[in-house]
């Protein structure tokens, strides 16, 4: 039995039937998987320019050719154990919709690792946990060569009220 698709209020559109691309990178040795159309760049780790008045997980600001993007480190967001940023560290742009607006967010994460085609019949939906975190920014999962890739649904998780109030502060 063929998991179902991903059902597109979870965040995820229909793929076609060759799938769709997704970037995935990882955190704490976790693999994680974002819709390759919302990237629009990968940086290399820079120091971020701090505001006042941010959770922890949102370190500052970069500055993106005049554009002006507030940085999200994913382990902290997502309760992992803080680690010294190194060489593999980059910055991952994004393009997050939201209440009618597109605007770019940067999210910090371990590394990046490669570009997958997913098809359909590979996507399962999240697991229900009861967990309402999981429920609003995971969109699905997949499995490639025996190793469980966790799509995440960039809107909601870039959306968040202390997030969304730090991309205000930079419109």
């Amino acid at each position: 039995m063929s998991p179902e698709p991903i059902p597109e209020s979870q965040g995820v559109v229909e793929a076609s039937p060759e799938g769709r691309q997704f970037l995935t990178f990882t955190l704490a040795n976790e693999e994680y998987g974002i819709d390759v159309l919302r990237v629009q760049e990968i940086k290399a780790w820079e120091h971020v320019t701090p505001l006042p008045h941010t959770p922890e997980y949102v370190p500052g600001v970069i500055n993106l050719r005049e554009t002006i993007a507030p940085v999200v480190d994913l382990r902290l967001r997502f309760g992992l154990a803080p680690v010294p940023y190194g060489r593999t560290t980059v910055v991952v742009v994004v393009r997050v919709e939201s209440e009618g607006k597109s605007r770019i967010a940067g999210m910090i994460v371990d590394a990046v690792s490669d570009v997958h085609q997913i098809a359909e019949g590979q996507l399962s939906p999240p697991p229900n946990l009861g967990a309402m975190m999981i429920a609003e920014i995971v969109s699905g999962l997949a499995t490639i060569d025996n190793r469980m890739i966790i799509l995440l649904d960039i809107d909601r998780l870039l959306t968040v009220p202390d997030i969304t109030e730090a991309m205000e502060c930079v419109d």
